[in-house]
């Protein structure tokens, strides 16, 4: 039943290796290898294939001219005045961006052929810094935009915010930029449908109904021809949500050549091409009466968006606003986010976009004000969270909070990590100087799920199966992409239907199963698939007792679920049926009377649902981190990190541990090891794994997770999303405990991530 503590029911194959990714398919597929820019601003003076075609294995070789293709739909409706070509035509914008594609009969063959490519290139001036695209003599990337600022987010206050402020703190702060890194890097196996012309696509995508409708768009085909489906993805983490240029490439070329066609990146090309994520250069005041109540915020954001606009574009003057005050209560705010271009690779959607940027920000924020007022971090916090009785809770940015109870989540965070024996400890580390620091850290996080999503379809369906058992089959337009939708989409209906977990079966999110979704993102998957799939459960329900109180001969109304599973009679437990003679009489309407056999027209017990959901949820919770910092070499050792999260209410909290675990991880990794920089050409810094640090599990504590459950009255579950708390929340506690460390030697602020080498400059910078 629901609130159960179940593993994982869909891990077997995965942990077997007996899963089916992207590259385990094989139907007799041709290779697809992109030529790519390797300047980040120039003119394409002249670029010859002619080497290329002769080359062995090769069978085609084509550039813009010769695709055929129209510019790209997604990411072009965003912002009049870009347009972002499938291939480069005359110029490209960034290192990464795709110039030539290479089909050839194998991997290895279209690799080989497609260094054969020569390409002239003529340079332009390159713009790295968001600073330098904002600056009076810009070059503008866009000509037709006429700037380089993509949009502007604001809200303004009447007033000056900080005028009755005892005390102001200000602050500059970079969110670096991050790659997504998914196990699986992305790609697309497209198969011609002769004789009408369609295409098959399985794409390693979140969103593979968003997929069916851009390809379609850009092949110019009824959305009827275009079938996307969904394989093992290997980890999205939000730059699969989009639409990759490359899959309508593959879509394209797949029907002109009329064979199957595969593109697979490899991991240097999804460093430098997929979407990346952050990028954010802050600067923040905040203003405060001596007694720690905050009277104002004052927040200016550029955001590096890169050549061009995909969801880094638009999210953080949207969601990157109204989402500044997190859980204080701050009446007065300011706020200016520009989004604007560099030639670097466009930002995306990445794990709580929108959310962590402005989360880091002001949880910086407020251990620097507890600094500068005397204060502990954790009493400044408690003096200014809004308090559990006025929610829902409306804030000055017009956002409506749901339901929450922070204090409660700090006060246990505090407790379950024993902070007031640490910061003894602490105290009398730095009496004997001892040169191994000791910091703790604590940060609150708060989430918007899910963001302009408001509903998701979920479907149903029981039919007979051997030995007298039953398969439950369940289609959902979320993608399970690692999240454990099997699992919970079975105890869900396990508990409305008494049927075992094993007999649930989610089918492949294909769109010729499934007629619709909005895929997985935002969080969003349990509130709302998991509502629409308790609705449709119910229905079949009503269907299975009006069919046993046929063959019981009783009254449906009497029919109820037997502890075993069956469908008996209240108050005569011999007079039972079983599911699968429920379903096996379902398979012959004609048989039922006709009031029963109304409720199941299509001959099998079933139901679908979309339920709508009034608003967004807002999860939350609180990250305590302590760290060792080697003040002789900036080593940082994370030696303990708990966590008090509250998503609503818990379906299965070994999925929802799950979830923290992953989400923890990735926002350790951000204030630890990873970053995506350029050097002053444009050239991206790290494009492999040896220069990309993403921590193993060999580089992480063991996490100390619990939850509370504060549930939502927005959708009747009562559950918020988990998914991306952990990587909103663990950036900044961490971050904090490092420079908690290290205040006695005057180190009061270093950015992310925090490597022994900026650690040990900053301490050096002291001295």
């Amino acid at each position: 039943a629901p609130g159960m503590k179940v593993g994982r029911i869909e891990d077997d194959p995965l942990l077997r290796g007996d899963a089916r990714y992207l590259n385990d398919l094989r139907l007799g597929q041709a290779h697809i290898v992109f030529v790519r820019s390797t300047v980040a601003s120039a003119r394409l003076r002249s670029v010859d294939t002619s080497a290329a075609a002769r080359a062995p294995g090769v069978i085609a070789v084509a550039t813009a001219g010769q695709l055929g293709l129209p510019l790209l739909a997604p990411g072009t409706s965003l912002i009049t005045g870009v347009e972002r070509p499938l291939l480069a035509r005359d110029v490209v914008r960034f290192v990464g961006e795709p110039i030539v594609v290479v089909v050839a009969e194998t991997m290895s063959a279209a690799a080989d052929a497609a260094e054969l490519v020569v390409i002239e290139y003529e340079a332009l001036p390159v713009i790295v810094s968001p600073r330098q695209s904002i600056a009076a003599d810009a070059f503008i990337l866009h000509p037709l935009l006429k700037t380089n600022v993509y949009r502007t987010g604001t809200h303004p206050s009447p007033s000056d915010v900080l005028e009755d402020a005892d005390v102001v703190v200000t602050a500059d702060f970079v969110n670096q930029r991050v790659a997504a890194s998914p196990m699986e890097p992305n790609g697309a196996l497209a198969v011609p449908n002769d004789p009408l012309g369609g295409v098959t696509l399985w794409a390693s995508s979140q969103f593979v109904h968003g997929v069916r409708r851009e390809v379609a768009e850009a092949l110019q085909l009824p959305v009827e021809l275009v079938r996307v489906v969904h394989p093992q993805v290997g980890g999205g983490f939000g730059p699969k949500f989009e639409t990759a240029p490359e899959y309508l490439v593959v879509a394209s070329l797949a029907r002109t050549l009329g064979r199957p066609l595969q593109w697979h990146e490899t991991r240097s090309e999804s460093l430098v091409a997929m979407p990346h994520g952050r990028a954010q250069m802050q600067h923040a005041e905040l203003g405060l009466r001596s007694d720690g109540t905050c009277v104002g915020l004052r927040v200016r954001v550029l955001a590096d968006a890169g050549a061009y606009p995909a969801a880094g574009a638009v999210s953080p003057t949207g969601t990157g606003v109204l989402m500044v005050p997190g859980p204080y209560d701050i009446a007065n705010v300011d706020i200016e986010v520009r989004t604007v271009a560099t030639n670097t690779t466009p930002v995306g959607v990445y794990r709580g976009p929108g959310r962590a940027e402005p989360n880091a920000l002001r949880e910086r924020l407020m251990d620097l004000a507890a600094m500068k007022l005397g204060m502990d971090p954790v009493e400044l916090r408690r003096r200014n969270l809004i308090r559990a009785e006025a929610m829902p809770f409306k804030t000055v940015t017009g956002l409506t909070y749901d339901s929450g109870d922070y204090r409660k989540c700090l006060d246990l965070v505090v407790a379950h990590v024993d902070y007031e024996a640490l910061r003894e400890q602490q105290s009398e580390r730095r009496e004997r100087r001892d040169p191994l620091a000791l910091g703790i850290g604590v940060a609150l996080w708060l989430d918007v799920t899910p963001r302009n999503r408001p509903g998701e379809y979920a479907a149903l369906d029981i039919e007979p199966g051997p030995g007298h058992t039953v398969r439950v089959n369940v289609r959902a337009g979320t993608c399970d992409h690692g999240q454990g939708h099997a699992t919970t989409w079975g105890l869900i209906l396990s508990g409305i239907l008494g049927i075992p977990l094993e007999s649930v079966r989610l089918m492949p999110t294909d769109t010729a199963l499934v007629p619709r979704g909005d895929g997985t993102g935002s969080a969003r998957s349990l509130q709302l698939t998991g509502s629409s799939l308790t609705i449709a459960g119910r229905d079949v329900l009503v269907q299975a007792s009006a069919i046993a109180a046929h063959l019981l001969e009783a009254d449906a109304r009497d029919i109820v679920i037997t502890d075993d599973g069956n469908l008996a009679v209240v108050g005569t437990p011999s007079r039972t049926v079983s599911w699968f003679e429920v379903a096996r009489a379902a398979t012959d309407p004609g048989s039922l009377p006709p009031g029963v056999a109304a409720l199941v027209p299509s001959g099998h017990l079933g139901s679908s649902a979309d339920i709508a959901q009034d608003g967004p949820t807002f999860p939350y919770g609180a990250h305590a981190a302590v760290v060792e910092v080697d003040t002789e070499t900036g080593a940082v050792d994370l030696v303990r990190f708990v966590a008090v999260d509250d998503c609503g209410r818990v379906i299965n909290p070994v999925v929802v541990e799950g979830q923290q675990h992953g989400g923890i991880a990735q926002g350790i990794a951000q204030a630890l090891y990873e970053q995506i920089s350029y050097d002053e050409h444009g050239n991206p810094l790290a494009n492999n794994l040896m220069n990309y640090l993403v921590p193993s599990a060999a580089d992480l504590p063991a996490f100390d997770v619990r939850t509370t459950e504060t549930p939502t009255t927005i959708n009747i579950l009562g559950a918020k999303g988990i998914g991306q708390g952990g990587a909103i929340g663990a950036a900044p506690a961490v971050q904090n405990a490092v420079i908690d460390a290290l205040v006695p030697l005057g180190v009061h602020h270093i950015d992310m991530p925090l490597t022994p080498q900026r650690v040990f400059e900053a301490i050096t910078a002291m001295r």
